[in-house]
């Protein structure tokens, strides 16, 4: 099958909170490969980090100053970003890369998507957007990984993403989000691999 596996920065995990990034990139289950060319990476513009900073989180205030300060200063605005996702799906070669009999929408892909991903996006790009281009069906990691160690295939502590990196050699987390996006389908790619040289 083929996934948009993507990943998002915010400034927090709160209901009003904002998108500071986006990134994403298209992979295949049946190759075992990541789409580089049809990779993207957005910045989008939120207030500055000081009016903000009163309300952050201290894992934000420490870790996402940085991003923050460059969402606010060269983001683009959240119309725009809806604009240049839509030229993207619309695009012949995102097209002609999911194509499929069924002319099925693009199914996406991500780490704890319910927690902030697909709130956030349905929020802000709106629930008639999202229905448009994507299959109402989506792939978690988080939720794969929860179900592998029930079934005793990984540890306890891969429930968190930063120690399946680590699990499966792949280093740490970036928290930038074209690399996490790219990471989180690499690591499915990776436990896929797993399963196929046991069987």
């Amino acid at each position: 099958m083929r996934y948009l596996s993507i990943d998002l920065e915010a400034t927090g995990l709160n209901e009003n909170d904002y998108i500071i990034e986006f990134g994403m990139i298209p992979f295949c289950t049946e190759t075992k490969r990541v789409e580089e060319s049809l990779a993207r990476n957005f910045f989008i513009r939120c207030p500055s980090f000081e009016s903000l900073k009163p309300n952050l989180a201290p894992w934000v205030i420490e870790h996402n100053e940085k991003l923050i300060q460059k969402a606010h200063q060269f983001g683009m605005q959240m119309d725009s970003f809806k604009d240049e996702l839509e030229t993207y799906l619309l695009s012949k070669e995102v097209k002609s890369y999911f194509k499929n009999e069924n002319k099925e929408k693009i199914i996406l892909f991500g780490k704890s998507m319910s927690a902030i991903d697909l709130p956030f996006l349905n929020r802000d790009l709106g629930w008639d957007f999202m229905r448009k281009f994507f299959h109402h069906r989506n792939l978690d990691l988080s939720s794969t990984a929860n179900t592998l160690i029930d079934l005793k295939y990984l540890p306890p502590e891969c429930s968190s993403g930063s120690h399946l990196m680590r699990h499966l050699g792949m280093g740490e987390v970036k928290h930038t989000a074209l690399e996490d996006a790219k990471n989180t389908a690499l690591m499915y790619i990776k436990i896929l691999e797993m399963f196929s040289k046991a069987h």
